[in-house]
């Protein structure tokens, strides 16, 4: 009686000598930048460092005095701080295109099945990360200066600097970008097995303690920031717990999902008859 062969590894004979992936990371590191600079190029277009400063200080000129504008204390903050901005826009702008290369770095050692959630996640992943920028833009920032105005004396000229404000704004940008990835983290930490479903819904708990810990640290020592950034850690950390099974279930190998087809169809084991 012969013995059945195992299943190939579709990896086998794939690897790469390290001199090739270097260059492979080269490659892609270089349509990285040919992204951003495209990104650039658009922006100088329309609608310009101009108005994209305009359109970052939108909230915090709502609640500044009429006619007062933001200041440039440093000499070439008129200069720098509008291309700051702008090569922070262009690398938002092509976030998916970033986020496309890393994974078309790492593509060759997935498997297909891994293969087919990847690029879901990426958009995915992206698009929480711009929820995350336009929450703070719409939503964030209006109200936190609008409670920062209300301690600020009558005989002071609110007229912040420029640069200042950007860096500001910035680390928000990328805290509540980065906060918003909450989904996708469960998501993944229940599908590669490290925690199961059961355990994040009885840390639950815990992580609402340490999204206002994270908050309290990473946003401005103001009420509306923290609660701005925390809560809706809370309530993405439920939609990681509420997608974590389904993503665990369409994921699978198929040698997986066949065994955990057949584990479901086997019947049970009959009671031995006792006389």
């Amino acid at each position: 009686m012969s013995e059945s062969s195992p299943k190939d590894d579709e990896l086998a004979g794939t690897e790469q000598p390290f001199v090739q992936h270097l260059m492979e990371l080269r490659d892609r590191l270089l349509y990285c930048i040919y992204g951003i600079g495209v990104g650039i190029a658009v922006l100088m277009f329309w609608p310009g460092p101009d108005g994209l400063i305009d359109f970052i200080a939108m909230p915090i000129k709502e609640h500044m005095p009429p006619g007062a504008k933001l200041i440039a204390v440093g000499v070439f903050s008129p200069f720098f701080v509008p291309l700051k901005v702008l090569m922070m826009v262009a690398v938002l702008l092509a976030l998916p295109w970033l986020m496309y290369q890393v994974w078309a770095f790492v593509a060759p050692g997935l498997y297909s099945h891994e293969k087919k959630f990847a690029l879901p996640l990426i958009l995915f992943g992206s698009l929480l990360a711009y929820a995350g920028i336009a929450f703070v833009q719409f939503f964030v920032l209006g109200n936190m200066f609008k409670f920062i105005q209300h301690f600020t004396p009558s005989s002071v000229a609110a007229t912040p600097d420029i640069a200042s404000y950007v860096e500001a704004i910035l680390s928000l940008y990328i805290a509540f970008a980065a906060a918003f990835q909450v989904p996708i983290v469960v998501m993944l930490l229940v599908r590669f097995g490290l925690v199961e479903i059961d355990k994040l819904k009885s840390f639950r708990g815990y992580f609402v303690v340490l999204a206002f810990v994270i908050a309290a640290v990473i946003t401005p020592p103001d009420v509306i920031s923290q609660l701005a950034l925390a809560i809706p850690m809370c309530l993405l950390y439920e939609v990681g717990i509420l997608g974590a099974g389904w993503f665990s279930r369409i994921s699978k190998a198929p040698d997986e999902a066949e065994a955990s087809d057949a584990a479901m169809d086997k019947p049970a084991d009959k009671p031995a008859d006792g006389s």
